[in-house]
């Protein structure tokens, strides 16, 4: 094994622990404020949850002895050295079959242009197809015109680079994206059975990395079905390498044609997707195409597309009739998109952190008003963490009573809630509400406020319409307010029929009501809900992100008639129409607008 580290220089590791974490990158110039990578051509974002692997199949007839052209790959490499920055290319994955004959003169011809790749200090990797190589014997088969190009010695330039075998033939990269580092193997057409053993030692070293294994030679599929299936080689490579490693989550392939997936079930019952891109047999020895895979770990999605760069850039004027079909390949076989939940598929081997409980004490920052944990066992009172005595009582509509919960939303610092069974038609469960001297009964909030919660509304198929979450007993009328419907309450946040978030409240300014409208959520998952007023405008807030229906008329403060606020309940003339059905994690009240990165779950 030519190893050169583990995936992390030592330099990167002192970078990573002088800059934190997420300074860990790749190619280029560490970017202390962006966190990124920069090159001569660009810069990658090592963090967003989006970025690109470049996939590039069989080239083998643009160097085919007088016959080929170098200006397709050349086009390819060109376009990916420019979009390198706005689609986040990370890396490059050539799949063998390089050149056509094995020829040191094809090489020749090959070599200036990854040449270009490296110019731009973009990583990449390359592999042996059968036709760089005696096709005919394993990868201990000694010394040949394609190692004389692409040998370790070409690739200790790349920060991704971690090692190779002995022989030379097999290599793996580790590449950061994503917030995370990811592995990269480049298999030889044949690997020996040590081949095979390095590969799972690297793996082994590197236990918590996903995987992606690119070899020359793994599945095929026929004409008119594109599921693919594997050969007798594959099932060796499967056996071998991938059905006991669960790490490995995707596997590329070129060698046969024409394109096609398949999914299936390694060892530890996880899904493996395995893929063959090659389009030698298409026009121009397929035109220098490349397989985008967009990663999108924030979807849960990879989305896959097929291009030819080298026809893209074509005048379309003088583009002729068979490069015109071949600019982008829009069938459901070359375009595609594969959800992956990667927090699930990936937990077995590198589970997500949970993040740690955090105190209430550190919570309470300056202008906290109120502030409620549901993070202990359902007791008559509940207390107000800010100091300000803005405690909750237990009030019961039926036999219902709420349940501590163990769950709770990932960036809750309580870890736990309680369940509240409400229901209406009659009012039935139970709600909390503040003591009658609570100071929080008496707040305007002239300067402005942020109300938070952490909520998981109930999936359990009953009606729940209008259901309130926290609302202001008393009515508008009570308040001195005598526009819209005076017997709405002074304050509400709740759910519609829909799911949708409605905050209706009587400004202390306005004689009417205000009322802004969120999307509908979803029944049964946690979401963090932030309603945020700078003294003239209110807007919601829905896991930090702003919503639309946000009224752009000002208005100021909320109007009160002195009375408690309620938790879990709504009413209508100060008649509790309803209990909330659901889950409360906890519940803050600040008198002062909050930007998002001081919510709770910030």
């Amino acid at each position: 094994m030519n190893e050169r580290y583990d995936g992390t220089s030592r330099r990167r590791l002192l970078q990573a622990g002088a800059l934190g974490a997420g300074a860990v990158v790749t190619p280029g110039v560490f970017n202390a404020v962006t966190a990124s990578a920069t090159g001569p051509t660009g810069r990658i974002d090592t963090e967003h949850p989006q970025f690109t692997l470049a996939v590039v199949p069989d080239t083998q007839y643009q160097f085919d002895q007088d016959r080929g052209d170098a200006a397709p790959l050349t086009a390819t490499f060109r376009y990916l050295i420019d979009q390198r920055t706005e689609q986040n290319i990370v890396f490059v994955a050539h799949l063998g079959d390089v050149v056509e004959n094995a020829l040191a003169s094809e090489f020749a011809q090959a070599d200036p242009v990854f040449r270009l790749l490296e110019r731009a200090r973009f990583p990449y990797s390359v592999l042996a197809g059968n036709h760089d190589i005696d096709g005919s014997k394993d990868d201990t088969r000694g010394p040949s015109p394609y190692l004389d190009t692409f040998n370790p010695r070409r690739f200790r330039w790349m920060p991704t680079y971690g090692g190779s075998t002995a022989n030379g033939y097999n290599s793996y990269h580790v590449f950061r994206a994503a917030g995370r580092q990811w592995l990269l193997l480049a298999m030889d057409w044949r690997p020996s059975d040590a081949s095979f053993a390095w590969a799972r030692a690297v793996i082994k070293a590197h236990p918590k990395l996903p995987v992606i294994l690119t070899i020359h030679e793994l599945v095929n599929a026929d004409h008119g079905n594109p599921v693919a299936y594997f050969s007798a080689h594959g099932n060796r490579v499967w056996d071998q390498l991938v059905d006991g490693n669960d790490q490995i989550f995707l596997t590329l392939n070129g060698h046969y044609w024409p394109p096609g997936r398949v999914t299936r079930k390694n060892a530890a019952g996880n899904d493996v997707h395995l893929h063959i891109t090659n389009y030698q047999d298409r026009y121009y020895g397929g035109s220098g195409m490349v397989r985008l895979y967009h990663f999108d770990l924030a979807r849960n999605t990879i989305d896959v597309e097929t291009i030819s760069p080298w026809i893209m850039a074509q005048d379309p004027a003088r583009r002729n009739e068979l490069a015109e079909a071949e600019i982008e390949l829009s069938d459901d076989t070359n375009r595609f998109s594969v959800p992956i939940d990667f927090a699930a598929r990936f937990a077995g081997f590198a589970p997500e952190p949970v993040r740690p409980a955090r105190p209430a004490k550190q919570l309470v920052i300056p202008g906290t008003a109120a502030y409620w944990r549901f993070d202990g066992p359902v007791t008559d009172k509940v207390l107000d963490h800010s100091g300000h005595a803005n405690d909750l009582t237990r009030v019961q509509l039926s036999n219902d009573l709420p349940t501590a919960s163990a769950e709770y939303h990932p960036d809750q610092p309580g870890h736990a809630s309680w369940l509240f069974p409400g229901g209406k038609n009659p009012a039935r469960g139970g709600y909390l509400k503040t003591v009658d001297n609570a100071p929080l009964n008496a707040m305007t909030f002239p300067d402005g406020y942020t109300i938070e919660a952490f909520v998981k509304l109930a999936n359990d198929g009953q009606d729940h319409a209008w259901e309130g979450l926290f609302t202001r007993l008393g009515t508008g009328r009570d308040a001195a307010k005598t526009g819209s419907d005076p017997d709405e309450p002074a304050a509400k946040l709740g759910f519609s029929g829909g799911l949708q978030v409605q905050w209706a409240v009587y400004p202390v300014d306005r004689n009417e009501t205000f009322t802004n409208w969120g999307h509908e959520q979803r029944a049964g998952e946690w979401f963090h809900l932030a309603i945020v007023n700078d003294g003239r405008h209110s807007v919601v807030y829905v896991d930090s992100s702003e919503l639309l229906r946000n009224p752009a008329t000002p208005s100021n403060g909320l109007a009160t008639a002195g009375k408690p606020w309620l938790v879990g309940a709504g009413h209508y003339a100060n008649e509790i129409d309803q209990a909330f059905a659901g889950h409360i994690g906890e519940l803050r009240v600040v008198a002062r607008a909050l930007k998002p990165a001081q919510f709770l779950n910030a």
